[in-house]
C-alpha cells in the first residue's frame, strides 16, 4: 500500500466520522444552548434540566438519522472491502 492510498483512505475515514457524528452533536448543541438559554432567563441552574432534554433529543436524532448513518457506515465498508484487491500487491 502506496502512501498516497493510505493517506486517501484515512481522509475518507475522518470524513465519514465526521459525517456519521454530525447529527448527534449538531443536535445536541442546538438542545444545549436552548436549555442554557431558558436557564439563564429562568434563573434555574439545575444540572438535571440540561442533561435529561439532550439525552432525549440526540436518542430521537439517532433514531431519525439511523438509517442515514448506517447507510454511509455499509457505503464505505463496501467501498473498503471492494478495493482491497487493488491495495494489497
Amino acid at each position: 500500500m502506496d502512501s498516497a492510498s493510505l493517506s486517501h483512505l484515512c481522509t475518507q475515514a475522518l470524513y465519514l466520522v465526521l459525517l456519521v457524528s454530525a447529527p448527534a452533536l449538531l443536535v445536541s448543541l442546538v438542545v444545549g444552548v436552548a436549555v442554557g438559554l431558558m436557564q439563564a432567563v429562568t434563573q434555574v441552574q439545575e444540572q438535571t434540566l440540561s442533561f435529561v432534554p439532550k439525552l432525549v433529543a440526540v436518542a430521537l436524532a439517532l433514531v431519525l438519522f439511523g438509517g442515514f448513518m448506517g447507510g454511509e457506515l455499509l457505503r464505505f465498508t463496501h467501498s473498503l472491502w471492494s478495493s482491497l484487491p487493488g491495495v494489497i500487491h
